[in-house]
């Protein structure tokens, strides 16, 4: 049986190998050096990651990287198909179109031109119906703006839904084991769940410290969400506002803005969190990445 120290270092290797995928998402993935930069051979990186997360390392790869491209097709409509690939570390054109065509059963320029509407319905149609009651969103004006980066602490979920009202809770009990008595509450969405089916979108909820110092020997993984240029949404709904208003920023307020976006993923600030409050409405600041 595993030691609970044990238990706790596999699970920072597993979060910090996730955390160092998506964001270095447009490179090539080498897990020779990867595990060498994680002081753990190959074979124990890939045991831990399959322990901890249930996963495969090469097939979360490929997933994060078409799931990221699939995005960016749609909302970044100046960019060429080639240039979303590159983006998203395929280097190689038609390696990026052959994963496409077997991951979507479409071609990207098929998906660019509607195809993604197509796949939406489908998806819903099969495992959730949330989400065809779309909002409109066109009221809510974004503020323009360049934001820092943020150090948290965090847990992750697979799965969008209420059940992160216990990931919450245990965020709330390690805040206050740890002094912790100001802090930030930020949701961070690695997926647009108008691609990526709902109990297969990861979520991470983070707490940011405010002027607190953790303890080395913290319990939870620390990472960092990147600083840089941000529109942002004021938001007061329901729980599955957030996820229409990410399908909404993706597929219609970015294409027709004037900006792009980037892999980097979308976070909420939230002011009040029912997932946390055990309120049914919220308040929170939508952080959606841009660039030019």
């Amino acid at each position: 049986m595993k030691t609970r120290k044990t238990k706790l270092t596999h699970s920072k290797i597993a979060n910090n190998l996730m955390y160092y995928i998506i964001h270095h998402i447009d490179t090539d993935l080498n897990i020779d050096a990867i595990a060498e930069d994680f002081n753990v051979s190959k074979f124990h990186l890939h045991r831990i990651f399959k322990e901890q997360l249930n996963a495969n390392i090469y097939e979360t790869i490929k997933s994060v990287r078409l799931q990221k491209a699939a995005n960016l097709l749609i909302a970044n409509k100046g960019y060429t198909i080639t240039e979303i690939g590159n983006m998203c570390g395929y280097s190689i054109h038609t390696s990026f179109l052959r994963a496409f065509k077997s991951k979507f059963g479409q071609t990207p320029k098929e998906w660019r031109n509607g195809g993604h509407i197509t796949h939406f319905h489908n998806m819903v149609n099969q495992e959730n119906r949330l989400l065809l009651a779309t909002s409109d969103f066109s009221h809510l004006k974004p503020r323009i703006t360049t934001m820092k980066d943020r150090e948290v602490y965090y847990i992750r979920y697979r799965g969008y839904n209420n059940n992160t009202k216990f990931i919450w809770e245990k965020l709330m009990v390690w805040a206050q084991s740890n002094n912790v008595n100001n802090y930030h509450r930020i949701g961070v969405y690695y997926d647009n769940p108008a691609i990526t089916p709902l109990d297969q979108c990861y979520y991470v909820a983070c707490v940011e410290p405010i002027e607190t110092k953790i303890p080395i020997n913290t319990s939870l993984p620390k990472s960092h969400i990147r600083g840089g240029a941000y529109a942002i949404f004021s938001l007061d709904g329901d729980y599955d506002d957030i996820l229409r208003l990410i399908q909404w920023a993706y597929h219609h307020w970015l294409p027709n803005s004037g900006f792009s976006t980037k892999t980097a993923s979308s976070y909420c600030i939230f002011e009040e969190n029912n997932s946390a409050d055990n309120q049914k409405r919220f308040k929170c600041i939508y952080h959606l990445p841009i660039g030019l």
